[in-house]
């Protein structure tokens, strides 16, 4: 889960869109991503995934608000 959150945060910082829907697009399209190369498959429950990473939507969000362009 950390390495889908770790590369949806990467796509947002990479096209410069912050929002809670771009935050959603990016993870499902990293889930799609990971499910591709075969770090994920359908017996991981994806669904419980993407849910526990909007979910933490506030906080990741902070992170990007409390550095301009979000670098850490």
């Amino acid at each position: 889960m950390t390495d889908v959150l770790a590369l949806a945060k990467k796509k947002m910082v990479e096209q410069g869109a912050f929002s809670r829907d771009a935050y959603k697009q990016f993870i499902e399209e990293t889930i799609d991503y990971y499910l591709e190369k075969g770090r994920l498959t359908d017996d991981d429950n994806l669904e419980f995934i993407e849910d526990e990473l909007l979910d933490i939507w506030e906080e990741v969000s902070g992170g990007f608000s409390e550095k301009p362009g979000g670098k850490k």
